[in-house]
């Protein structure tokens, strides 16, 4: 296991997104064994040795990028690792949120606390103390090139290690100087290769990615509540989600959102009273969500398995694999996140790209008993009209955005560093495009409640109900035009706050999801 009694081993334990996330939030704590000491120990002890030696070991006694034939003397190795943080800090733009910042140091004492990275031991108390007092750096957004680590923003990192940079602490931002004032605390020494350690690596890019896990799980939940919903407001069929179609072609999403949607259903009043009707089929945006949802769940996945080796891994450079084998390579390179983050980022907009399509489908009056604009009274009113043309330019910015930045390369570093992932540009287009989806999520939950209304007095399955109870609770039913804006506010709060998924999760706990799917668990647990 990861954890016990909440207490998770850095350098030991598995980290994952779910339990990175638990960190950040303060309900697992963080922690260094004792044999993970002795590892880190004796590596930092390696590195000692190598400057005593004198022979020449990339970034512990030669310069960085194309410096690296410039040998550093004894006496001046330690002023090369205060020197690294203070030259590589050019990071501009808004700072990310602190929570971010605050994965950034979670992954980095992982990785360090492999053993591999010559790291100190006092070097990671301090940073553990930063996470546990939750003193977050300020790191600025943009500068990352993604490959030879994200060297900018973690320069800035782990400026206040050395008396430098500017921290959130307590609610404030203050300098380092100021934290220190405060605290009783003073600046660390590092010693050879520490400088180099800390801000070789991809823990902005894995940061992020794990926030686009996290949010997009939530993303990916509620598409397929709110599309059952959209079922039942426009009586579509159930019968697109029937196992029997989806064994036929069994991909791992399509059979997983299929089978929630169609427990969704069940019992359903609304689905029973039009199951003799001569409707054919559905549009693709009702009778296609497996296969279009489904294939956002598999991106989803796909990157959360890589995202999981990546938080296990050792991310710098050089390693120190023993006394006698030091590996100058490149797992600095964010590559293998990037192109993931960049396959995410577009599976994500997918999803905000069909809910438009749904939005503008229950707009149209062609199921019967809801009206156009989903208003009776229209002409004087105007319905719901425009509510989609915020989802048309929602969806279409997100198109924007998914030009994969993976695909992007310019030589750094006088041409050392010739091919680079810009993962770190892959990972905030993704969260952006998250956002996004979120607010269109809210206006389809107003649709589709709207036509929902439509409907009664027949009752959908409990799930669903309640739902709409929820909905209901916040926006009433609209008779006539109003400031939509408001409702929209009060909708991506449903969202953003998971109102809705707590919902759907109470009910569904007194509920047995007869499932035929073998993959519920690799979809509900991150």
């Amino acid at each position: 296991m990861s954890t016990h009694n909440n207490i998770f081993h850095f350098g030991e334990g598995h980290l994952t997104a779910g339990i990175a996330m638990a960190i950040s939030e303060g309900s697992i704590q963080g922690k260094l064994s004792e044999s993970t000491r002795k590892k880190v120990r004796d590596s930092s002890a390696i590195v000692a040795n190598i400057v005593e030696k004198g022979d020449p070991v990339y970034g512990i006694n030669t310069g960085f990028g194309p410096l690296c034939t410039t040998k550093i003397s004894k006496s001046e190795t330690k002023i090369l690792q205060s020197n690294i943080l203070q030259s590589h800090s050019v990071g501009v733009g808004a700072p990310i949120q602190s929570d971010i910042a605050k994965l950034m140091m979670i992954l980095k004492v992982q990785s360090l606390a492999k053993g591999y990275s010559g790291i100190a031991e006092t070097t990671l108390d301090r940073i553990l103390w930063h996470i546990d007092h939750d003193a977050i750096p300020v790191v600025p957004s943009q500068g990352s090139v993604g490959a030879s680590g994200d060297l900018a923003p973690l320069s800035h990192l782990f400026l206040p290690l050395i008396g430098l940079g500017k921290v959130v602490y307590k609610g404030k931002t203050m300098t380092t100087t100021a934290l220190f004032k405060e605290t009783g605390l003073g600046a660390l020494d590092l010693g050879p290769k520490e400088g180099l350690a800390l801000i070789n690596g991809t823990q902005f890019i894995a940061a992020h990615a794990v926030k686009v896990i996290e949010k997009m799980h939530a993303c990916l939940s509620h598409a397929d509540i709110i599309g059952a919903m959209m079922i039942e407001g426009l009586q579509g069929s159930v019968k697109p989600f029937f196992s029997e179609l989806h064994q036929l072609r069994p991909f791992k999403g399509n059979i997983h959102v299929a089978n929630r949607i169609r427990f969704f259903l069940e019992d359903s009043e609304i689905m029973e009273n039009h199951i003799e009707c001569d409707r054919v089929q559905d549009p693709y945006s009702l009778r296609c969500m497996p296969q279009v949802h489904g294939a956002s769940r598999n991106a989803w996945l796909h990157l959360k398995e890589l995202l999981e080796i990546e938080l296990n891994s050792v991310t710098d450079n050089p390693i120190i694999i023993d006394e006698d084998l030091t590996i100058s390579g490149g797992s600095f390179h964010g590559q293998p996140l990037a192109m993931a983050i960049d396959y995410a980022c577009l599976a994500a907009s997918e999803i905000g790209n069909i809910a438009d399509r749904r939005i503008y489908l229950s707009l149209e009056g062609i199921s019967e008993g809801v009206p156009k604009l989903l208003m009776k009274d229209t002409g004087i009113n105007s319905g719901y009209m425009i509510l989609q043309y915020t989802t048309a330019a929602l969806a279409s910015e997100n198109k924007g955005l998914c030009f994969p930045a993976s695909a992007d390369s310019i030589p750094t570093s006088l041409g050392q560093e010739d091919h680079v992932s810009m993962g770190s540009i892959s990972g905030r287009k993704a969260l952006q495009v998250l956002d996004n989806v979120a607010k269109i999520q809210a206006i389809e939950l107003l649709t589709a409640a709207q036509a929902f209304e439509f409907r009664k007095p027949l009752k959908s399955g409990v799930i669903l109900d309640e739902v709409h109870k929820a909905v209901r609770k916040k926006v009433t039913f609209a008779e006539k035009d109003r400031v939509f804006a408001d409702d929209i506010e009060k909708g991506i709060a449903l969202i953003e706050d998971r109102t809705i998924l707590r919902i759907v999760q109470k009910v569904m706990k007194k509920h047995t999801l007869a499932s035929d799917s073998p993959f519920e668990a690799e979809f509900e647990v991150y």
